[in-house]
């Protein structure tokens, strides 16, 4: 009976080893499984398809790593990826504003350092202080650069012997030679959709900076306004139009996109827009894309023409991504951005609206032709990110304002002096010191 025992043992140890060695197979097996994260992206101006693409493209080239994209849009945007943050469910990766906004989401506390990545050394000096801190960087760019500048059709300014303004009184002068001609409208305008009406004031923006560089900083600090030089000149600028009567006569009404296919089918001679519109320019009119060119909006003195853009929106991820999964997250940010088929996709479904904020990425030659245009500013170093990347402080209302001004309902001392008084409104809830 004791050696029948004994005998037992050795069998019963011997079957338990193996249920433990089936256990740990089994355990590892689940762990060689694929790696899953998941996305938040925007879903407007071609970034949706773009994400999907991509996704797919690196699921294809990573079988050990699932992507899951989620979308986000409209208003409620910044608060809902504040929220995700502050209650540590965002997403894997998660693409995102960059600059202030980028600011306002407490990056040290709430998204992971990229600085260690190999892409960040092909970051432009212009877009590394829109993602970083003095502690970190934090995002790597989605998309191209776009400016804030007036857009143009190159066959009427031909066809009336036009050559590019350097300085107002050239643009002025431009747009007078223009109504004379008749039947084409000098400068169009589209306050069917509200935002549109800034440009005038935004799309200034590098030129006040030219003026003073330190304009922003001061600005920031309550030490400077735009009821003053250099800033009130866009507003100046926008009511001086209006009085010589250089608009469209159905400026109060019209929309961006029928603005779009005024300036498409000549139209219209000159819009000050986003650069990112001429997507819905190759939608729409696709045949008429080459024949818009863009230049600065001008400075009352040539010296001072710079080019206004803004950054793209940019890729993180937050701290609650850890081990394989931030691997993985990192992994998917660096293919997206800084590899060649990553840079192909974004060139497929994203129209270029400027050059990339990486030189891992090059505009192809099928870019639309005012992206050309913009490049030599950059060479020279003639180009200021927007003030939305320099400062926190932006009103809300500056859209109806500008309307108002563009209107003849308000005067350019007037307007200005209005949205100095909604900025400061937002900077005392911002807590800002000095308001």
């Amino acid at each position: 009976m004791l050696a029948h025992t004994s005998a037992a043992r050795p069998r019963a140890a011997v079957l338990g080893l193996a249920l433990i060695a089936a256990g740990l197979s089994a355990c590892s097996s689940g762990d060689s499984g694929p790696v899953k994260i998941s996305m938040l992206t925007l879903t407007d101006s071609g970034r949706s398809k773009a994400s999907q693409d991509l996704v797919a493209a690196f699921e294809k080239a990573n079988p050990d790593i699932k992507i899951k994209i989620n979308s986000i849009a409209g208003a409620d945007t910044d608060n809902t990826v504040k929220t995700k943050l502050a209650t540590g469910s965002m997403e894997d990766v998660f693409m995102y504003n960059t600059g202030s906004l980028f600011n306002a989401l407490n990056p040290d506390s709430r998204l992971n350092d990229l600085a260690d990545q190999s892409w960040t050394a092909n970051l432009t000096p212009d877009f590394k202080p829109v993602v970083s801190t003095g502690k970190g960087l934090y995002g790597a760019p989605f998309g191209t650069v776009k400016a804030g500048a007036v857009f143009y059709n190159k066959k009427v300014y031909q066809r009336l012997g036009l050559s590019v303004p350097t300085s107002w009184p050239q643009f002025i002068a431009n747009s007078q030679k223009i109504k004379n001609a008749g039947g084409i409208a000098p400068i169009i305008q589209t306050y069917g959709d509200v935002w549109t009406s800034q440009l005038f004031v935004l799309g200034d923006f590098a030129n006040v900076l030219a003026q003073d560089p330190q304009w922003a900083a001061k600005y920031t600090a309550n030490k400077v306004d735009y009821s003053t030089p250099p800033a009130i000149a866009g507003f100046q600028h926008l009511e001086q139009a209006h009085q010589a009567g250089l608009f469209n006569k159905d400026f109060a009404s019209i929309t961006n996109a029928q603005g779009l296919k005024m300036l498409a089918e000549g139209k219209g001679a000159q819009y000050p827009m986003l650069t990112t519109t001429i997507a819905t320019v190759a939608q729409n009119d696709p045949g008429a894309v080459n024949d818009i060119g863009v230049f600065p909006l001008p400075a009352d003195d040539p010296a001072y023409t710079r080019l206004t853009v803004w950054e793209p929106v940019a890729l993180y991820s937050p701290k609650s991504t850890t081990g394989k999964k931030l691997d993985a997250a990192r992994k998917f940010i660096a293919f997206a951005t800084a590899g060649q088929q990553g840079c192909d996709i974004q060139n497929k479904d994203m129209v270029p609206s400027g050059p990339y904020a990486t030189s891992a990425c090059k505009v192809p030659e099928t870019a639309p032709a005012l992206v050309k245009d913009m490049t030599p500013y950059f060479d020279k170093k003639q180009t200021a990110t927007a003030l939305e990347f320099q400062s926190p402080v932006k009103g809300p209302n500056l859209p109806n304002i500008a309307v108002q001004v563009g209107s003849g309902i308000s005067t350019a001392a007037k307007g200005a002096s209005l949205y100095d008084q909604d900025v400061k409104k937002q900077a005392q809830q911002l807590g800002l010191p000095g308001w």
